[in-house]
């Protein structure tokens, strides 16, 4: 492989070229082939290479990449337009990232209640594992001490609580709490869902105390738990919501989105970004959202989920001294791990199949919302392949 001395060296990056995929398929540089049950991490939920989604693409960029802000982006428009017909929201902010769409949800609710005459009420209040980006502002909002270490004071403004600890989250409620920001299932943090009756306990809480309610939706919106957000399998609604990743099916963009109220302090000159919600973006999140958006889809995905469940279940009891559980909603899905989950990623790696590590020694499997019942088993075939070769080498 050529050498990567020209880039900064923040990446641990394994030993595979990519050069093209498609479906839940990748080829590299050296000809081999591998099942990608990572997606990018949870980005390319339509696979690889969506005709579809090339089709809107492509066809864009034969006619304008870029105009800016300035002015009028018909697509944009059209694709706020959709996003909010299908869900609680009545405004959108397009972003490049995740991580600027969680920066646009702080300033949304700290500059609502700005504009209400309580500049003083800037507090959120987050959960212990959370992860909500890489910019200073989010890896304040996520408080993970790896994340922080060394890029100088903390951002103010950010509390964490325990997990699923309400008493924790009742008490540090103060007169200077603006909003409440949460993953209704935790990613980075190990595949952790929020339960339904915590979600719905959140929504109360913000009421009663007058606090608006983030939902951060990256990882786990956009079809990935078989509701378009997954917040919605528990019948709440969130006052402002950040997703990303699978909004652009590959290509980056992402959104936030607000009630009316919620938005109502953001008027114009308080936010602004170059390129978010450029033309390029928006064909492709309109073409994602064709598909996801038809008949049937997301039924398909919770069945495939079903599918992939019980397979991993029958994992977890076949390999005790492999794996100790099985995480998550939907197909954002991960196994508890005895052994490091970097000697699963690895064994897997040698056998041809790609997925993603997570806090608390879990290991994320992310197929393609469009995977097929054979790549599920082809799936299962080579966890199971790898949990063998790991249970000989432990003795078991």
């Amino acid at each position: 492989m050529t050498s990567q001395s020209a880039l900064f060296d923040t990446y641990n990056r394994a030993p595979l070229g990519v050069e093209r995929g498609e479906g839940c398929w990748l080829h590299d540089t050296d000809g081999r082939t591998f099942l990608d049950f990572g997606s990018g991490i949870a980005v390319n939920a339509l696979g690889h290479a969506h005709p579809h989604l090339v089709s809107a693409l492509t066809a864009q960029a034969g006619k304008l990449w870029h105009t800016s802000n300035l002015y009028r982006i018909p697509d944009q428009e059209r694709l706020a337009e959709r996003l909010c017909a299908a869900t609680f929201a009545d405004r959108v902010f397009f972003t490049n990232s995740g991580a600027e769409a969680v920066e646009c949800a702080v300033k949304t609710a700290r500059r609502y209640y700005y504009a209400k005459g309580e500049p003083e009420r800037i507090g959120i209040i987050t959960f212990e594992g959370a992860f909500h980006g890489r910019t200073l502002a989010t890896i304040a909002a996520g408080g993970q001490a790896k994340y922080l270490e060394g890029f100088g004071p903390k951002a103010p403004g950010f509390d964490q609580v325990p997990f699923h600890d309400m008493d924790a989250l009742e008490a540090a409620i103060t007169d200077e709490t603006a909003a409440i920001l949460i993953e209704p299932v935790q990613g980075e943090g190990g595949l952790r869902p929020v339960p339904d009756e915590t979600l719905r306990a959140l929504r109360e809480i913000c009421d009663t105390h007058g606090l608006l309610l983030i939902f951060d939706e990256i990882q786990c919106g956009m079809g990935r738990t078989g509701r378009l957000f997954a917040h919605e399998h528990a019948g709440i609604a969130p006052d402002i919501m950040a997703t990303a990743k699978a909004l652009g099916g590959g290509f980056p963009v992402g959104a936030c989105l607000a009630t009316e109220e919620a938005a109502s302090g953001m008027v114009p000159g308080v936010h602004g970004t170059t390129y978010g919600g450029n033309p390029l973006a928006m064909a492709v999140g309109n073409a994602v959202l064709d598909v996801m958006l038809e008949d049937g889809f997301l039924d398909a995905v919770e069945q495939k989920a079903l599918r992939l469940k019980q397979g991993l279940v029958s994992l977890v009891d076949r390999f005790p001294d492999i794996f100790s559980d099985v995480r998550g909603k939907g197909l954002m899905t991960g196994l508890k791990c005895v052994v490091p989950n970097t000697d699963v990623v690895r064994a897997l790696f040698d056998g041809h199949m790609l997925v993603v590590p997570a806090g608390d020694n879990v290991i994320r499997i992310l197929p393609p919302l469009i995977v097929s019942d054979e790549e599920i088993g082809e799936g299962l075939a080579r966890l199971e392949a790898a949990a063998r070769g790991l249970s000989s080498r432990t003795g078991a």
